[in-house]
């Protein structure tokens, strides 16, 4: 997540939602000779749909309504890297690239954009007038400042400790370190830092912290705390939206997105691994003990429930107003996978859970006339299995094969019973509005 209010905006990693870094704002392009205000605005729009997080198949339908809705013959072609528009004229066809680096959800920010097409769409906004307001959004300051930014991912990772059963120290450790990689980020991006080198450098700073703490501080399960800190920058949600374009026939953006939250994986491991051999323990990683501190008592994990939502949406950038529906499909969600997932099979609970988030999601943007991706994007963050990635690359890290073979497994299975309930929501409670 982007920490600044004010930086500007280099290109963010692609990882995940909820990762720490976030673009924000692109100057506007400068128009082509020849190129119509209807074809500025058309790709201005895209630009920002892909620069605040919109994956293709949601992008490209919904760029295919505004060039219908003006009357133009147009096709998008959307990849992680790149934006690729094809308009039709009387004279012939005209194709434009955008190299465009795909941010991370911005969800105050693709209201606005939503709420300015359906302007247009229904004749409130001329062109100019739409233009401008898109603008205007995309240079408007954040909802939340610095301080607030830092402490939403402390939060989010002291919860997750708590969801993964860590005992007290472990949880308010796993807090602390959230918010020092949180500014960690903060300055990688202030010093214009090659993209690429953040998940590796958090991936050792947190591991060799965290051993450190476990031996010369606090008995600590040094293990659960580095996952739990490291949550945030963990691609699970990008796997689960590649897993979506792919399912959906977007195989190059599908392809692109999954290449580059496995890259994003890995190098967050590598991170871990170098500061395990080089931590206090040296070279042994195997059979180490964890030690839990104090347990939390059973209610605690519904303290948790209260405060995740309300952290992952201020770090996707979700107004208040939005709050009360993130919570609701949050919490029904997790809710709904923990229990089937336990009665009755884990890619069951997850497919319901996913279920539940998607239904509850499309009737808000129904309802509300507002985008699906306000709810069902921090709804699906604490559904989606990046521990079980890092758990298999950790356990194939300390040549424990065969379980790391079937966490990997056991990752993709749960990943595609999320994209299939995502699907079947959108079987079961179709959107008015593609957004």
């Amino acid at each position: 997540m982007s920490l600044d209010p004010h930086a500007p905006s280099p290109p963010p990693p692609p990882t995940n939602p909820t990762g720490l870094t976030s673009a924000t704002n692109a100057p506007a392009p400068v128009a082509s000779a020849g190129k119509t205000p209807a074809e500025a605005f058309l790709l201005r729009t895209a630009e920002l749909l892909h620069r605040h997080g919109t994956p293709s198949y949601r992008l490209e339908r919904v760029m295919t309504r505004a060039s219908q809705s003006l009357g133009i013959d147009s096709t998008y072609l959307y990849t992680p890297t790149a934006l690729i528009v094809s308009i039709v004229r009387e004279e012939g066809e005209q194709t434009y690239l955008r190299r465009i680096d795909s941010g991370e959800v911005d969800v105050s920010k693709l209201i606005e954009f939503d709420r300015v097409l359906h302007d247009m769409e229904v004749g409130k906004l001329t062109i100019a007038e739409a233009t401008q307001r898109l603008d205007e959004a995309a240079a408007a300051e954040p909802p939340y400042g610095f301080a607030t930014t830092i402490a939403a991912a402390g939060v989010a990772c002291g919860t997750v400790a708590i969801l993964f059963r860590g005992g007290v120290t472990e949880v308010g450790v796993a807090a602390v370190l959230g918010c020092l990689l949180a500014c960690l980020t903060w300055f990688t991006v202030r010093a214009g830092w090659d993209r690429g080198v953040l998940e590796p450098l958090a991936g050792f700073s947190v591991g060799l912290l965290t051993l450190w703490i476990s031996h010369y501080v606090l008995p600590i399960d040094d293990r659960l705390t580095t996952l739990a800190a490291l949550i945030l920058p963990l691609p699970g949600l990008t796997l689960t939206i590649a897993l979506t374009e792919l399912a959906m026939g977007h195989l190059s953006a599908g392809s692109a997105r999954l290449a580059g939250a496995s890259v994003t994986l890995l190098t967050l491991i590598l991170g871990v691994a170098i500061a395990w051999r080089l931590g206090p323990s040296g070279n042994t990683i195997i059979g180490q003990a964890a030690v839990i501190s104090m347990p939390l008592p059973a209610w605690s994990l519904w303290i948790a429930l209260g405060l995740a939502p309300g952290a992952f949406a201020i770090l996707f950038k979700a107004p208040l107003s939005q709050w009360p529906v993130i919570f609701a499909v949050s919490i029904l969600g997790f809710l709904l996978a923990r229990w089937l997932g336990r009665s009755v099979a884990p890619e069951v609970g997850s497919f319901c859970g996913a279920l539940a988030v998607g239904v509850g999601s499309n009737l808000y943007a129904r309802l509300k006339n507002r985008p699906a991706m306000v709810a069902q994007t921090p709804g699906l963050l604490i559904l989606v299995p990046g521990s079980i990635g890092y758990r298999s690359l950790t356990a194939l890290l300390e040549h424990q094969t065969v379980e790391g073979v079937e966490l990997a497994f056991a990752m993709v299975l749960l990943a595609m019973s999320l994209v299939g309930g995502l699907l079947s929501a959108n079987v079961i409670l179709p959107l008015r509005r593609v957004l």
